[in-house]
C-alpha cells in the first residue's frame, strides 16, 4: 500500500514539470515556428533577466539562421 501511494504522489508531481525549463535547440527552434516566436516574444520583453539564458541565445541563433536562408532564396540561391 506504501508503494502505491508512494507511486501516486510521484505521478502527481511529475506533472507539474513542464517544458519550462527545457532548453531548445537552434534546429528545434528552427522546425518550430510557433515555439520561436514564443521564446522571442518573451526574450524580448524581459531582455534584462533573459537575454544570457540558452534558450534565448538559441532562439537569436535560430531567427539569424532563418533570416540567412530566406535572403539566400530570394536571391535565388
Amino acid at each position: 500500500m506504501k508503494h502505491l501511494l508512494l507511486g501516486i504522489v510521484i505521478l502527481t508531481l511529475s506533472g507539474c514539470f513542464g517544458d519550462e525549463d527545457r532548453i531548445y535547440t537552434v534546429d528545434e527552434l528552427m522546425a518550430g515556428q510557433v515555439l520561436l516566436a514564443r521564446i522571442t516574444s518573451e526574450c524580448r520583453n524581459n531582455p534584462g533577466a533573459l537575454r544570457q539564458t540558452p534558450n534565448c541565445q538559441n532562439a537569436e541563433a535560430a531567427d539569424w539562421k532563418l533570416r540567412l536562408e530566406r535572403m539566400n532564396r530570394a536571391l535565388g540561391g
